[in-house]
Protein backbone atom coordinates (compact mmCIF):
# COMPACT_ATOMS: atom_id res chain seq x y z
CA UNK A 1 0.00 0.00 0.00
CA UNK A 2 2.99 2.32 0.52
CA UNK A 3 4.50 1.83 -2.61
CA UNK A 4 1.05 2.62 -4.53
CA UNK A 5 0.92 5.38 -2.24
CA UNK A 6 3.89 6.91 -3.22
CA UNK A 7 3.66 6.23 -6.91
CA UNK A 8 0.26 7.78 -6.56
CA UNK A 9 1.41 11.11 -5.25
CA UNK A 10 4.48 11.20 -7.62
CA UNK A 11 2.26 10.94 -10.57
CA UNK A 12 -0.53 13.74 -9.16
CA UNK A 13 2.61 16.24 -7.97
CA UNK A 14 5.02 16.22 -11.02
CA UNK A 15 3.70 16.82 -14.55
CA UNK A 16 6.25 14.72 -16.57
CA UNK A 17 7.89 15.96 -19.48
CA UNK A 18 9.79 14.86 -21.98
CA UNK A 19 13.07 15.26 -20.17
CA UNK A 20 13.22 13.81 -16.70
CA UNK A 21 15.02 12.75 -14.02
CA UNK A 22 13.77 10.48 -11.46
CA UNK A 23 15.17 10.46 -7.85
CA UNK A 24 15.19 6.84 -6.27
CA UNK A 25 15.95 6.77 -2.91
CA UNK A 26 15.29 6.92 1.12
CA UNK A 27 14.40 10.00 3.36
CA UNK A 28 18.09 11.30 2.61
CA UNK A 29 16.39 11.92 -0.61
CA UNK A 30 12.74 12.70 0.69
CA UNK A 31 13.04 15.90 2.54
CA UNK A 32 13.27 14.04 5.87
CA UNK A 33 11.67 16.20 8.80
CA UNK A 34 11.46 19.55 6.74
CA UNK A 35 9.48 20.97 3.69
CA UNK A 36 9.57 19.36 0.49
CA UNK A 37 11.27 22.45 -0.77
CA UNK A 38 14.37 22.39 1.22
CA UNK A 39 15.53 18.71 0.39
CA UNK A 40 18.29 18.73 -2.23
CA UNK A 41 15.86 17.31 -4.95
CA UNK A 42 13.71 19.93 -4.86
CA UNK A 43 16.68 22.43 -5.15
CA UNK A 44 18.31 19.78 -7.77
CA UNK A 45 14.71 21.13 -9.79
CA UNK A 46 15.83 24.83 -9.61
CA UNK A 47 19.09 24.34 -10.06
CA UNK A 48 18.35 22.81 -13.89
CA UNK A 49 16.42 25.44 -14.54
CA UNK A 50 18.70 28.17 -13.15
CA UNK A 51 21.22 26.60 -15.58
CA UNK A 52 19.11 26.55 -18.47
CA UNK A 53 17.78 22.87 -18.59
CA UNK A 54 14.32 21.48 -19.71
CA UNK A 55 14.25 18.36 -16.95
CA UNK A 56 11.63 17.81 -14.64
CA UNK A 57 13.03 16.18 -11.60
CA UNK A 58 10.69 13.24 -10.21
CA UNK A 59 11.23 12.31 -6.05
CA UNK A 60 9.96 8.59 -5.72
CA UNK A 61 11.95 8.59 -2.42
CA UNK A 62 10.51 7.43 0.59
CA UNK A 63 12.12 7.23 3.94
CA UNK A 64 12.73 4.02 5.34
CA UNK A 65 13.24 2.59 1.98
CA UNK A 66 15.86 -0.50 1.33
CA UNK A 67 17.14 -1.79 -2.00
CA UNK A 68 14.81 -4.27 -1.74
CA UNK A 69 11.81 -1.88 -1.27
CA UNK A 70 13.48 0.14 -4.21
CA UNK A 71 12.94 -2.79 -6.41
CA UNK A 72 9.03 -3.12 -5.89
CA UNK A 73 9.07 0.76 -6.38
CA UNK A 74 11.03 1.30 -9.71
CA UNK A 75 9.22 -1.15 -11.28
CA UNK A 76 5.74 0.51 -10.75
CA UNK A 77 7.23 4.06 -11.33
CA UNK A 78 8.82 3.13 -14.71
CA UNK A 79 5.79 1.80 -15.79
CA UNK A 80 4.12 5.22 -15.74
CA UNK A 81 7.50 7.33 -16.14
CA UNK A 82 10.13 7.56 -19.09
CA UNK A 83 12.87 8.84 -17.18
CA UNK A 84 16.18 9.71 -18.52
CA UNK A 85 18.32 9.62 -15.95
CA UNK A 86 17.57 7.32 -12.82
CA UNK A 87 19.62 8.35 -9.34
CA UNK A 88 19.81 5.66 -7.29
CA UNK A 89 20.38 6.50 -3.80
CA UNK A 90 19.28 3.25 -1.65
CA UNK A 91 21.41 1.13 0.44
CA UNK A 92 22.02 2.41 3.96
CA UNK A 93 19.08 1.06 5.67
CA UNK A 94 20.32 -2.04 4.43
CA UNK A 95 23.49 -1.24 6.39
CA UNK A 96 21.85 -0.05 9.34
CA UNK A 97 20.39 -3.80 9.40
CA UNK A 98 23.78 -5.35 9.02
CA UNK A 99 22.35 -6.45 5.25
CA UNK A 100 24.66 -9.03 3.45
CA UNK A 101 26.96 -6.94 1.47
CA UNK A 102 26.12 -9.84 -1.25
CA UNK A 103 22.71 -8.83 -0.95
CA UNK A 104 22.88 -5.45 -1.06
CA UNK A 105 24.94 -5.63 -4.30
CA UNK A 106 22.58 -8.15 -6.12
CA UNK A 107 19.64 -5.53 -5.60
CA UNK A 108 21.59 -2.86 -6.76
CA UNK A 109 23.07 -4.78 -9.78
CA UNK A 110 19.16 -5.35 -10.49
CA UNK A 111 18.08 -1.66 -9.46
CA UNK A 112 20.50 -0.54 -12.66
CA UNK A 113 19.33 -3.22 -14.71
CA UNK A 114 16.11 -2.25 -14.68
CA UNK A 115 16.77 1.42 -14.96
CA UNK A 116 19.01 0.14 -18.43
CA UNK A 117 16.12 -1.74 -19.67
CA UNK A 118 13.89 1.28 -19.71
CA UNK A 119 16.45 2.95 -21.87
CA UNK A 120 17.79 5.48 -18.54
CA UNK A 121 21.03 6.37 -17.90
CA UNK A 122 21.85 5.87 -14.32
CA UNK A 123 24.35 7.78 -11.33
CA UNK A 124 24.85 5.68 -8.28
CA UNK A 125 25.30 7.90 -5.05
CA UNK A 126 28.00 5.83 -2.54
CA UNK A 127 26.69 5.20 0.73
CA UNK A 128 28.77 4.96 4.28
CA UNK A 129 28.31 3.78 7.79
CA UNK A 130 29.20 5.16 10.84
CA UNK A 131 32.78 4.09 11.95
CA UNK A 132 30.87 2.25 14.83
CA UNK A 133 29.87 -0.24 12.50
CA UNK A 134 33.61 -1.35 11.99
CA UNK A 135 34.82 -3.99 9.56
CA UNK A 136 31.28 -4.23 7.85
CA UNK A 137 31.20 -0.38 7.49
CA UNK A 138 34.48 -0.62 5.41
CA UNK A 139 33.07 -3.59 3.28
CA UNK A 140 29.84 -1.69 2.92
CA UNK A 141 31.49 1.35 1.55
CA UNK A 142 33.25 -0.54 -0.65
CA UNK A 143 30.35 -2.44 -2.66
CA UNK A 144 29.43 1.28 -4.08
CA UNK A 145 32.12 1.55 -6.45
CA UNK A 146 32.49 -2.23 -7.35
CA UNK A 147 28.80 -2.07 -8.22
CA UNK A 148 29.61 1.52 -10.20
CA UNK A 149 32.46 -0.49 -11.87
CA UNK A 150 31.21 -3.65 -13.00
CA UNK A 151 27.42 -2.09 -14.09
CA UNK A 152 29.83 0.63 -15.98
CA UNK A 153 27.56 3.34 -14.33
CA UNK A 154 28.59 6.85 -12.49
CA UNK A 155 29.52 6.53 -9.24
CA UNK A 156 28.96 9.62 -6.68
CA UNK A 157 31.33 8.96 -4.35
CA UNK A 158 30.96 9.16 -0.54
CA UNK A 159 27.81 11.19 -1.12
CA UNK A 160 27.36 11.94 2.54
CA UNK A 161 30.94 12.27 3.63
CA UNK A 162 31.26 16.13 3.79
CA UNK A 163 27.79 16.96 5.27
CA UNK A 164 28.34 13.87 7.64
CA UNK A 165 31.65 15.58 9.18
CA UNK A 166 30.33 18.81 9.71
CA UNK A 167 27.76 18.60 12.97
CA UNK A 168 26.18 22.08 12.30
CA UNK A 169 24.44 20.54 8.74
CA UNK A 170 23.14 17.43 10.92
CA UNK A 171 20.13 17.07 12.69
CA UNK A 172 19.89 15.42 16.56
CA UNK A 173 19.85 11.65 15.01
CA UNK A 174 23.20 11.44 13.45
CA UNK A 175 22.07 10.36 10.44
CA UNK A 176 20.11 12.91 8.35
CA UNK A 177 21.14 15.69 7.31
CA UNK A 178 19.10 19.16 7.95
CA UNK A 179 17.77 21.59 5.80
CA UNK A 180 21.67 23.77 5.83
CA UNK A 181 23.06 20.54 4.53
CA UNK A 182 20.80 20.24 1.62
CA UNK A 183 22.43 22.64 -0.72
CA UNK A 184 26.01 20.58 0.15
CA UNK A 185 24.16 17.14 -1.16
CA UNK A 186 23.47 19.07 -4.39
CA UNK A 187 26.58 20.46 -4.73
CA UNK A 188 27.91 16.66 -4.35
CA UNK A 189 26.08 15.05 -6.93
CA UNK A 190 26.09 17.71 -9.31
CA UNK A 191 29.32 17.35 -10.92
CA UNK A 192 28.65 14.21 -11.71
CA UNK A 193 25.21 14.38 -12.86
CA UNK A 194 26.18 17.76 -15.12
CA UNK A 195 27.84 15.89 -18.08
CA UNK A 196 25.11 12.86 -18.51
CA UNK A 197 22.40 16.15 -18.87
CA UNK A 198 24.52 17.09 -21.70
CA UNK A 199 24.19 13.51 -23.18
CA UNK A 200 20.46 13.65 -23.32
Amino acid sequence: MRIVLALFLLLITYSVQANSVLVLGDSLSAAYRMQQEQGWVMLLQHRLKNEGYDFQVLNASVSGDTTQNGIARLGLVLQQVDADIVIIELGANDGLRGTPPFAIKRNLHRLIQMAHDSGADVLLLGMQLPSNYGTYAARFAALYPEVAEDAGVVLVPEFMQQVALDQTLMSGDGLHPNAAGQPHLLDKVWPYLQPLLDEQ
